[in-house]
């Protein structure tokens, strides 16, 4: 039976970085999104309620503005080797991330088998973000459970790639974890941990493990 690599976003794939951030500054407004960055770090703020703030932040969004704020994000080396590699072998890819599905989900057109984010309303905005659709932690293992029953898998059969707190539960409740450029929420929940800017190189670390 095959493997199911979840990913992580915001800070993961994307070195120092998140799309929130990298939207921001596309539109001038980095100091905002930091203000925003630290009420959500230090727990002061709820994913949702850091979506509905943002959303006001971003009235003047456009679907030009996102495509450059993702072409020109500080993303991983390697992503779509690791990904094809992932998927010659016959195993899977997912990228779960508490950011907005229209940003990761151009992630699938880089060969993830299935990139799921937080539900926003279409750029450009003319309805506020539904609470309801905004994804927690929490929410990142059901999705792991909803793809894992999609591919006919189990959580045994997971392997975890992630940086902070928003990956804790994951770590906790899958076999197989690495730690991405990690802080201290999920470092000592790994089972492997990487420093460094090639997606490639913290894959490695599991490729072949039985």
């Amino acid at each position: 039976m095959g493997k199911l690599h979840l990913f992580d976003m915001d800070g993961t794939l994307l070195h120092g970085s998140a799309a929130a951030i990298e939207i921001s500054r596309q539109l001038g407004l980095e100091q905002e999104i930091d203000a925003l960055e630290q009420a959500f770090v230090t727990g002061a703020m709820t994913p949702a309620q850091y979506a509905q703030r943002a959303c006001e932040l971003w009235g003047e969004l456009t679907d030009e503005l996102v495509t450059a704020a993702f072409e020109g994000a500080p993303w991983l080396e390697g992503i779509r080797d690791v990904w094809a590699d992932i998927r010659a072998r016959g195993e899977r890819c997912a990228v779960i991330s508490l950011s907005p599905d229209f940003f990761v989900e151009r992630l699938v057109g880089w060969g993830a088998d299935a990139a799921r984010g937080s539900r926003w309303p279409a750029v450009p905005f003319t309805e506020p973000v539904d609470p309801s659709g905004v994804l927690s932690p929490a929410a990142k293992l059901r999705v792991a459970d909803e793809l894992c029953g999609l591919y006919g898998l189990t959580r045994a059969d997971c392997v975890a790639y992630g940086d902070s707190r928003s990956d804790a539960e994951l770590f906790a409740a899958l076999p197989v974890s690495v730690a991405v450029n990690a802080d201290h929420h999920v470092s000592g929940l790994a089972s492997y941990a990487y420093t460094g800017r090639d997606l490639r190189d913290a894959y490695t670390l599991v490729r072949d493990r039985d």
